[in-house]
């Protein structure tokens, strides 16, 4: 017996460029739209149940209580999907998660939280996250505002267990924790001989900016990349080198510091990269970092020609690379949203065999996370004749690719057609 087009329910943002993009890939397709739960409302406090029967306007009866049973004459009904989407892009979110992962929130389940047994710095009271300003690029919280995300994963789980215990995750919560903490990711990715950048320190790494330094000098490791833990579209990368005889550093990175003399300083994402060799600037930003979360890796030198570099963005669904887009830049940071250059990678240079291989080590490192579909993985091929191949970066969002198509598909066709399919021969 045919399925009719298996249900959407999507956690995001409603608005946004992403739930838009969805829809209107479902209405070319010819398939229902999505049911959108909207972040906020969750924030306030309404549970999974609540909303989806506010969306459904139906009230309470069936097998789940919310989903409509098939007629018994038509087509089988599919489970419905559980996508999750980026909570990011607006401060009512930010804030909201911020205050969730409050030490004052009331009972909250931390166990998503990789490595949640570590305290936040200075961490903010419900009261005081209720406080904050909605001011462009600050970094208010990011500790705390991970550990709420993680919280809120944790409720969504369990609520959608309850509520709708046939539905499928399109990604895990668990996986999704994971992916969001760069800590996690490469342990993950590491155990599962999946290639990633060498790790500065190895199972001892740094903790502040005296210990980064030490290992890079004890490791011969003298240009690393470091990372907000949970950070995102460049927020808190930092390319750093230090020069081994004479201990001079430079440092390139999208976060800028206001120093204030009577309030600890306030970091924020500039929005453009900025260059730093003053050792009082740097120990001030990657104390900070550190205190946070944080990753330094192995800085693997990026291929490209007259003076530019470039990494690759492929999109993998269900086992299968398509979608990809070389990200061609003249710094180190490569990230879209800094002006840089979009190429296909053939268009970058690559060869068929070099791309083969790109695609083979991005299915390989969405494999580590055996409970999840979809994600853009971030690889880095290595300068010079090797041309190695490795996984820089699992991101559970990373399918918002514009004007990239694979089989006379956008991103999120292939997707809703891919994971229907699936859906119909279950």
């Amino acid at each position: 017996m045919m399925q009719e087009p298996q249900p959407l329910i999507l956690l995001c943002c409603p608005g946004d460029r992403r739930s838009d993009g969805i829809q209107q890939a479902r209405s070319r397709l010819g398939m229902p739209p999505a049911l959108l739960i909207p972040y906020s409302e969750l924030l306030r406090g309404s549970s999974l149940a609540e909303l989806l029967e506010q969306t459904l306007h139906l009230q309470t009866s069936g097998r789940s209580g919310l989903w409509p049973e098939p007629s018994g004459s038509g087509p089988a009904a599919a489970p419905p999907l559980l996508r999750l989407d980026s909570p990011g892009g607006s401060f009512e979110i930010e804030q909201g998660l911020i205050a969730l992962g409050a030490p004052d929130a009331g009972e909250q389940d931390d166990s998503l939280h990789p490595f949640g047994h570590h305290p936040d710095p200075h961490p903010l009271s419900l009261q005081a996250a209720g406080r904050l300003k909605d001011m462009p690029g600050v970094l208010h919280h990011p500790s705390q505002w991970f550990r709420g995300y993680c919280r809120l994963l944790s409720r969504l789980q369990r609520e959608a267990a309850e509520l709708l215990p046939e539905a499928r995750w399109q990604n895990h919560p668990g996986d999704i924790a994971a992916m969001t903490d760069k800590r996690r990711t490469q342990q993950i990715l590491a155990e599962s001989g999946v290639p990633v950048p060498r790790p500065l320190g190895g199972g001892h790494p740094p903790s502040d900016y005296a210990s980064l330094r030490e290992l890079m000098i004890t490791e011969r490791m003298h240009r690393v990349f470091i990372k907000l833990s949970c950070g995102s579209a460049a927020s808190g990368v930092i390319a750093y080198q230090i020069n081994p005889a004479t201990g001079a550093e430079i440092a390139v990175t999208t976060i800028g510091v206001e120093q204030y003399i009577t309030r600890p300083p306030v970091y924020y994402n500039s929005g453009k990269l900025r260059r730093y060799t003053d050792s009082a600037d740097l120990s001030g930003i990657i104390n900070w970092l550190y205190s946070h979360g944080a990753y330094a890796e192995q800085w693997i030198p990026k291929p490209g020609a007259a003076g530019v570099s470039f990494d690759i963005r492929q999109l993998v669904v269900l086992g299968e690379a398509c979608h990809s887009v070389a990200r061609v830049s003249t710094t180190p940071i490569t990230n879209l949203h800094l002006r840089s250059q979009r190429m296909s990678p053939a268009e970058a240079g690559l060869t068929e065999e070099v791309q083969e291989q790109v695609r083979r080590t991005a299915v390989q490192a969405l494999a580590a996370f055996p409970r999840s579909a979809v994600a853009g993985i971030d690889i880095l091929v290595s300068s010079g004749s090797s041309r190695r191949t490795y996984a820089a970066d699992v991101n559970p969002f990373g399918d918002l690719l514009y004007d990239v198509e694979y089989d006379g598909c956008g991103t999120y066709e292939w997707e809703m057609k891919k994971l229907n399919a699936i859906a119909n021969h279950e």
